[in-house]
């Protein structure tokens, strides 16, 4: 199985080269860059899926009659993942044409300068939101840095904090997100309840956001007050830690 999932990998990432035009002469950045990344996932497991089906004929390990009674089994336990993603995609689209981004600017654009030192945590609790309700980090990525980018210069200590606020924010909203398609693809790669596997989750990921949040009010105020803000680190790690050890201790077996 390790060999047909290296050449999966190798073919979608030479699939994606070739949508960005490396092969016509452009140079691997710009061709990584500027790729379809379906175009790529697509020529890429075509790719795959010949070689695998090769592979297994030579070894003998399947016949061609069991290989092809593999692909409808197959594509029939993928359709409830190729419908939550696609239902997602719409949502998505959805909210995009409804203009949510640029209520979100505005929104933090008009607040933050009367409320600096609590801005990461702000941020941070937009960032959660807005990737939980689109589905997406890097769209929130999008949204939200050249807004941090907007209110502050970056020699400023609490723009690097809010940059960090935005993208921890992101990860956390799309991890924890039923429209994700890391979460959805998770779901379906495990073959579990897509529900449940959400359910699941969300304590362990809320932990850690409430956990972020206070330890980004702490670095936003110390940056405020021109203390050093790395101090919220230790913080946040003492606060998981002890959170963990009560845990353990409450729940733990007599």
């Amino acid at each position: 199985m390790i060999f047909p999932i290296l050449v999966l990998i190798v073919c979608c990432v030479i699939g994606m080269l070739y949508s960005g035009g490396f092969f016509r002469g452009v140079d691997f950045i710009t061709a990584f860059s500027n790729s379809d990344a379906s175009v790529g996932l697509m020529l890429g497991s075509a790719i795959a899926l010949l070689i695998t089906f090769l592979y297994y004929g030579l070894r003998k390990a399947m016949s061609f009659k069991e290989m092809m009674a593999c692909l409808p089994e197959g594509f029939k336990a993928m359709v409830p993942a190729i419908l939550i993603l696609t239902f997602a995609w719409s949502l998505k689209a959805m909210t995009d044409s409804l203009g949510a981004k640029y209520f979100v600017r505005d929104l933090v654009v008009s607040g933050a300068q009367g409320m600096q030192m609590l801005l990461p945590a702000l941020i941070f609790l937009i960032g959660c939101g807005l990737a939980f309700a689109t589905g997406t980090s890097w769209g929130t990525f999008g949204i939200l840095i050249p807004i941090v980018q907007s209110v502050f210069s970056m020699d400023q200590p609490l723009a690097i904090i809010c940059i960090s606020a935005c993208m921890a924010g992101a990860v956390c909203g799309d991890h924890c997100s039923p429209i994700s398609d890391t979460t959805i693809m998770a779901s379906a790669g495990a073959q579990c309840d897509h529900v449940s596997h959400v359910s699941t989750q969300l304590p362990y990921a809320l932990l850690c956001a409430g956990i972020s949040f206070v330890t980004y009010i702490l670095a936003g105020t110390l940056a405020y007050f021109g203390g050093p803000a790395i101090l919220a680190l230790p913080v946040g790690m003492s606060l998981m830690l002890g959170i963990l050890f009560y845990l353990k201790r409450r729940y733990a077996k007599p």
